[in-house]
């Protein structure tokens, strides 16, 4: 394996002045970028680890209902490849309208999904009807995500979807197809997570939302969520 060169090597080649920095500014934004770095680095090797998991448990052959109220069963919703990412997004039929942090995940999907699906295949889950999501999808303007109903609650309340008490949770997957079989390879395990004064997070995080407010002064904020609607 290349031995990869310092971090803070690399950040002081790479540095260079905007207008108007002070010297107190250049020489934090070094040392940060030496940090993220670090953490592009740490990235990396938790990819290749997780890329190195073996299989997980084998599947339930689980059918769904597509856009067309047909039964569809895990092999179909493969379609052409081996990989499979799904999400479980709460929009059950005892709610009004979905989840607002859910609906913005996926509203950031719903145009880079078409290049995902050129390696993995990607679905949405959810406990409603397909229409019905669809409704709230065309609402949004997606026009790329594919829906799926569960069929009953069995799938939700294993990968944790629903919790014993009926409550709805987002579940993010990952699933692979070995021969006849599928097999759980990967989850979001959402729940129990965070450090101290933090909000519930994945580990990690693939929000886009969260990432880019990562980048500005204010970061996320302690106590504000995206909506649904905004005046």
């Amino acid at each position: 394996m290349e031995k990869l060169r310092p971090a803070m090597e690399l950040a002081r080649e790479a540095s260079k002045p905007y207008p108007n920095d002070s010297y107190e500014y250049r020489r934090a934004r070094t040392d940060l970028l030496a940090a993220e770095i670090e953490l592009r680095r740490h990235i990396e090797r938790v990819a290749a680890m997780r890329r190195s998991l073996p299989l997980g448990g084998e599947a339930r052959n689980y059918e769904f209902l597509d856009r067309d109220g047909k039964k569809v069963s895990w092999p179909e919703i493969f379609g052409q490849h081996q990989t499979l990412v799904t999400y479980f997004w709460m929009f059950g039929p005892e709610r009004e309208r979905p989840c607002p942090m859910c609906t913005s995940f996926l509203g950031s999907m719903d145009i880079p999904v078409v290049d995902i699906e050129q390696r993995v295949s990607f679905a949405v889950f959810g406990r409603s009807p397909v229409a019905r999501q669809m409704e709230f999808a065309r609402e949004r303007g997606w026009r790329n995500l594919k829906f799926y109903q569960t069929i009953g609650d069995d799938f939700a309340r294993a990968y944790r979807g629903l919790s014993p008490n009926g409550e709805e949770w987002p579940a993010l997957d990952v699933w692979v197809k070995d021969g006849e079989k599928t097999h759980h390879f990967w989850a979001a395990e959402f729940g129990g997570t965070a450090d101290p004064g933090q909000d519930p997070r994945l580990a990690p995080d693939p929000t886009p939302l969260w990432n880019i407010l990562d980048l500005t002064p204010g970061g996320r904020g302690r106590d504000w969520y995206p909506k649904l609607e905004y005046p």
